[in-house]
């Protein structure tokens, strides 16, 4: 699986805003759909697109966390802030505007914050990392997407660390590798000949 450095950037910049408006209550998440191309059994990633999140409001939404996701994976999903549920007109967008690219949704990232050191009491017991949930597994098989990313995402010492893992939907690990386009490598050697010219 080949993720851009752009799409990845574009993810970061966006988790970290979210990040900082963790509390204790409010575990704000955050997802992003993926989209790229396949070709044979390699999925490259080229981009990617936000939309909203209608969990607390979508009927859909509200009726699989009452009736399937509180019972099996427990009440700290009763929180509205806890996941995430694509606002299907979102979606719809997000396809339309990948095709006029000639790009296919391929699957989501996600973010994984320090919950257990941002949350309560009761998160300390739970610690999250780069790799699925509970919760993860149902939706990224659900879903039936072939990629599925999580982003660990936490700030130490004044700077934000992350660690990535991709997934299909069986919940199989997949190899991960990060991409520059060769028009970028282009334009970072140029300016590095440029740089070194002057001096």
């Amino acid at each position: 699986m080949l993720l851009a450095e752009t799409a990845l950037d574009g993810f970061l910049t966006v988790a970290a805003a979210e990040y900082l408006t963790i509390t204790e209550a409010n575990p704000t998440p955050c997802f992003a759909v993926l989209t790229g191309r396949a070709t044979g059994d390699t999925y490259r990633i080229e981009d990617l697109a936000f939309g909203r999140n209608v969990r607390a409001t979508h009927p859909s939404a509200r009726q699989e966390f009452a009736t399937t996701i509180v019972p099996r994976f427990g009440a700290a999903y009763e929180n509205p802030a806890r996941a995430w549920w694509l606002d299907p007109s979102d979606l719809l967008r997000i396809d339309r505007e990948a095709d006029a690219k000639g790009l296919d949704v391929l699957g989501s990232i996600h973010m994984h914050p320090d919950w257990h050191r941002l949350g309560p009491a009761e998160a300390r017991t739970h610690p999250l990392d780069e790799r699925p949930t509970a919760m993860d597994r149902y939706v990224f098989r659900g879903s039936g997407w072939p990629v599925n990313l999580v982003c660990y995402l936490e700030r130490r010492q004044g700077s934000y660390c992350y660690a990535l893992s991709a997934w299909d939907a069986d919940c199989r690990r997949l190899p991960l590798r990060l991409f520059r386009t060769a028009e970028s490598v282009t334009v970072s050697a140029r300016h590095n000949s440029l740089v070194g010219g002057g001096k």
